[in-house]
Formats: structure tokens, C-alpha cells, sequence
């Protein structure tokens, strides 16, 4: 057995002492850089397409993020006569964006890429109009809301039946079912709110022009 040199040097590793003391300010390299997929990943999905997958699904991310806060801002600053209904339908609309932000996150994820997360990189990226701070009228509110829907029905649908060219069924499935189909039915709840039908008394005039 050799015998062991008890002047020899130890690696610096193992030098290390137990300390409860929380390692604080710490900055290293990125590991990924955003933009970027893992290579050999077993998804049966060649690098490229899921390049091409990922920037798209990140410009879904930033506009549905977006749409999420949007609707959280309206909760916030609605006023008016339809004050309690637009409050809970607005905050309940802001939830389900909130788990589609999740779902549209983890799918790029799962391909290899990097997700955008922090509200300055999402204002870069977003296609919405920024609203002003202030407060606005409840029709410019839903407005607002619609134009923004509007904007990620279409790069569903062109998103969608791109997937489906490039053989991602599992972003194909994720674009229709969760996020294609959660923002048709928003729609529909918002759009009903700016019909122009009486309140209380019905409109007689319409009744008499028909006859």
C-alpha cells in the first residue's frame, strides 16, 4: 500500500467548511442563453423546429402576459353601474390567463428553450398597445380587452397550423385547446358587454318602424 504524502497539498475543494452562513450577492455565467434550445433532447423533434417553435410560443408568452395583467389593471379601475359583475368576470378571466402564462412557459421549457419572464423583456416583445395609467370608461376597457384577444386568436391560428406542418402535435394541442379556446370563450363573455339593448324599458320605437 502507498504510503500517503500527509505534505502534500489539498485541492482547494476540499477545504471547504460547513457553514450556515447563506452564500449572499453571488453573480456566474448564464447557462442558457435565451433564444437558444439544449441540443439532443429524445422529442423526436429536430433542433430547428423547435427553434422555430419556441420563438413563437415566447411571442405567444409575451402577449398573453400582456392580456393577464391587462385584465388585472380593469379589475383594478372599473367603475360604473356594472361595477360588481365586470370586477369578478374581469379578475376571473385574469386567472385563467394566468395558468395559460404557465402552460405556454412550461411548453417551451420542455423544448429545450427559455422561457421570457420579466416584465421589461415582455414590453419589448408584445404586440398589444400599451394602455395608459389612468382610468378609462368600461366600453374602452373591453375594447382594450378585445383588440387584445384579437391579436393572439390570429397567431393562434397561424401558429397552430404551422405546428402542424412541422409535426409538434403537443404545441399544435396546447395553441388550440388551452389557449385558442379559453380566449374565443373570453371573447364572447366580453363582447355580450358593449351590445347596445335597454336595461329596463324596452326600446318601443324598434317595435313600431317594423310594423
Amino acid at each position: 500500500m502507498a504510503k500517503k504524502d500527509f505534505n502534500a497539498k489539498t485541492p482547494a475543494s476540499e477545504h471547504r467548511t460547513i457553514n450556515a452562513q447563506p452564500r449572499l450577492h453571488q453573480h456566474a455565467s448564464e447557462i442558457q442563453q435565451y433564444g437558444t434550445v439544449s441540443h439532443m433532447l429524445p422529442l423526436d423533434l429536430e433542433e430547428p423546429v423547435r427553434l422555430e417553435m419556441t420563438e413563437q410560443l415566447n411571442l405567444l408568452l409575451a402577449d398573453t402576459m400582456t392580456l393577464r395583467d391587462l385584465y388585472k389593471k380593469s379589475h383594478w379601475q372599473v367603475a360604473g353601474p356594472t361595477f360588481y359583475q365586470l370586477h369578478l368576470l374581469f379578475d376571473k378571466h385574469h386567472e385563467e390567463q394566468s395558468e395559460i402564462v404557465d402552460t405556454i412557459a412550461e411548453r417551451i421549457q420542455l423544448l429545450g428553450g427559455i422561457s421570457i419572464a420579466m416584465a421589461a423583456d415582455v414590453a419589448e416583445t408584445t404586440r398589444i398597445e400599451r394602455p395608459p395609467k389612468g382610468r378609462e370608461e368600461v366600453p374602452v376597457q373591453i375594447s382594450r380587452l378585445l383588440d387584445a384577444h384579437q391579436i393572439i386568436i390570429s397567431h393562434c391560428r397561424e401558429l397552430a397550423e404551422r405546428s402542424t406542418k412541422l409535426g409538434d402535435a403537443g404545441t399544435n394541442d396546447l395553441v388550440v385547446s388551452d389557449v385558442l379556446r379559453t380566449n374565443e370563450l373570453q371573447v364572447w363573455f366580453l363582447s355580450e358587454h358593449l351590445v347596445d339593448a335597454p336595461l329596463v324599458i324596452a326600446d318601443q320605437t324598434r317595435l313600431r318602424n317594423a310594423s
